[in-house]
């Protein structure tokens, strides 16, 4: 009964979450902003929104081109078609339960392709941990590409005193000493979930290194990543008001945007709200970075909920042996 409630609360509350930032994002706006924001949706340039929407389809593509150089290894050839078909469902899938997809994508191979489920979901957990290595290089990206706003944020939080400062600098190295120490040796549960997470990210990095077509694979994890960069960036064509933007903003719009999917389902009303609140770093009135991140995020919910409905359906049509005959 406990475990069975705990799964509801893991559904149920990420949805509240997004409905609390939803209201939290637009009840600040005046009936005024809020015709603002309208205007913005009516006026955008959809062209651009388009073309954000082709680069999110080839990144699902390459994805699932991608699963091929861990699946042949391990002596299965799979049809190109069920991966894509599998990839899209597993987007669907998490947006109504968080970090569901993928289960239901190592189930929907098992079941279309044979491939027994382990050794499925062992790929994906692997694929996942490639795609966590270049997330973290793209925030060390990000660091140096903006590094004096950010040094001008921490600067304008911290208060100027030297012996404040003083013992950060040497509380800082120590805490992170031993914290280091407690996770490799400690036997208290979350210093065991972390250790335990470092050493299958040490072994999926194994994984890669020792993979036959490793550089193909890791061709297409940057090529995933930059296509994820690129369809957002292509959005600041869409209005006037951001058309200026570099690169390099938009990528700090990107990885605080990444992270609120982490929150909520979908990241429904945190991506929009988080955006929102990234564009205001580079002046950005809150009305254009409202619809900016309403556009960016209903757009590419509606690509996964069209396609991942179309690959739920078309899974077993397309499978079904007579049908192939």
């Amino acid at each position: 009964m406990k475990q069975n409630t705990k799964k509801k609360l893991k559904t149920i509350l990420p949805l509240l979450l997004g409905a609390f930032l939803i209201w939290l994002s637009l009840s600040k706006f005046t009936t005024e902003e809020l015709n603002e924001i309208q205007n913005s949706f009516y006026n955008a340039n959809y062209w651009w929104i388009g073309c954000s929407l082709c680069l999110a389809f080839l990144s699902h593509l390459c994805r699932a081109y991608r699963w091929k150089f861990m699946l042949n290894p391990l002596g299965y050839q799979t049809k190109l078609k069920n991966n894509i078909m599998a990839v899209f469902v597993a987007y669907l899938v998490n947006l109504g339960i968080p970090r569901a997809g993928e289960f239901s994508r190592a189930a929907i191979i098992n079941q279309y392709e044979g491939i027994p489920f382990d050794k499925t979901f062992g790929t994906i957990v692997a694929e996942r941990l490639a795609d966590m290595l270049v997330y973290f290089f793209l925030i060390a990206l990000a660091f140096f590409a903006q590094y004096d706003l950010i040094k001008n944020i921490i600067i304008a939080k911290i208060p100027h005193n030297p012996i404040l400062i003083g013992f950060v600098v040497l509380v800082f190295p120590t805490g992170f000493y031993l914290l280091f120490i407690s996770i490799q040796k400690s036997k208290y549960p979350v210093f065991i979930k972390v250790r335990t997470f470092l050493l299958g990210l040490v072994e999926g990095v194994k994984t890669i290194y020792s993979m036959e077509k490793k550089w193909s694979y890791l061709f297409y994890t940057f090529s995933i990543w930059t296509l994820y960069v690129l369809m957002l960036y292509v959005v600041v064509f869409a209005f006037p008001e951001t058309s200026h933007l570099g690169l390099d903003a938009i990528l700090i719009c990107f990885i605080m945007g990444t992270f609120s999917f982490a929150t909520t389902s979908g990241g429904i009303g945190a991506y929009p709200f988080v955006i929102q609140q990234a564009l205001l770093l580079y002046a950005i009135p809150e009305t254009v970075g409202a619809s900016f991140g309403w556009i960016a995020w209903t757009s590419q919910t509606i690509l996964i909920i069209v396609f991942g409905g179309l690959s739920f359906l078309l899974l077993p049509i397309l499978n079904n042996t007579s049908h192939q005959s």
